[in-house]
């Protein structure tokens, strides 16, 4: 298990090594335009001057808090990485910028039939909040992070509830999500994408197995009541014994139970009242 866990380790302090090393070649690209693409850029800096100050307001751009600016210098990215927020300049011939959105995006995962590990058909749904953490490679690595990023969840998800059983999937669903985020969280590690949070929000049975699943319930919880009864049954049959066997040793507490039975049966207004005799008062008539 610990070297299990320690190359668990080694694997992602190799692969966060390699992407620091892609994301400093990226940043540090523009020193390789060449000898013509600097000639471009002086010419694109001396028109910039001879235009001032019309050419300030080409020049000038500005990102909000939430944002980061990448900038390509022709074709490559500039020297620094993500510009912003604030104000930042760019040349108007050569330079151009793309804007990255740095907030938490929360989108819905929608309904996926799944086949359980049990061969169980059920519709699993689920939301998962990510954000940018990487502005360049966001932009650099992946043509469409947010798009990925979606479709990846969604196979994850099938991924993930197809090695589960049904009562696995209705018990476990954080263990579930936090399996879903760490999955994610890695494979879009290399697209500047982090995913903080996966929640499965709704499991949809089929009807039949619904209606199986409450029969079954059902069942289950009157063979309880049976068990149940039976036991309130026996205890009350052992609590009649042992009252009946210290009612034996006093024939007045015997007529005191029979005065009590009559105030009860008494006191429901009936017209007809049925009163057992004692066995013993017959027999005193019976010898006379």
């Amino acid at each position: 298990m610990d070297s299990d866990n320690e190359r668990v380790a080694m694997r992602k302090k190799n692969e966060e090594a390699r992407r620091r090393e892609r994301q400093a070649a990226l940043e540090n690209s523009d020193s390789d335009i060449g000898l013509c693409g600097w000639l471009l850029v002086s010419l694109s800096i001396l028109l910039m001057l001879v235009t001032l100050p019309i050419s300030i307001w080409m020049c000038i751009k500005i990102v909000k808090e939430y944002e980061r600016a990448i900038i390509f210098r022709l074709g490559r990215i500039l020297r620094g990485g993500a510009k912003g927020p604030g104000l930042f300049f760019i040349l108007p011939c050569t330079d151009s910028f793309i804007n990255v959105d740095m907030r938490t995006i929360t989108f819905d995962i929608p309904p996926q039939e799944v086949l359980t590990k049990d061969s169980v058909t059920v519709s699993v749904d689920g939301v998962v909040y990510y954000r940018v953490q990487n502005a360049t490679l966001a932009v650099a690595n992946i043509t469409n992070a947010d798009a990925a990023t979606r479709l990846l969840a969604q196979t994850t998800l099938r991924n993930v509830l197809g090695t589960k059983n049904l009562s696995e999937i209705l018990s476990d669903r954080e263990e579930i999500a936090h399996s879903m985020q760490s999955t994610l969280d890695d494979a879009t590690d290399d697209w500047g994408i982090k995913v903080e949070r996966v929640e499965i929000k709704d499991v949809k049975l089929p009807i039949q197995l619904q209606r199986a699943m409450a029969a079954e319930a059902e069942a289950t919880r009157e063979a309880r009541a049976k068990v149940i009864a039976a036991e309130g049954e026996m205890n009350a049959s052992r609590a009649l014994k042992e009252a009946s066997l210290v009612i034996s040793e006093s024939p007045s507490a015997l007529q005191l139970r029979y005065l009590q039975t009559l105030n009860t049966i008494a006191a429901e207004k009936n017209s007809t009242i049925i009163f057992p005799l004692p066995m013993e008062m017959m027999q005193g008539f019976m010898k006379n």
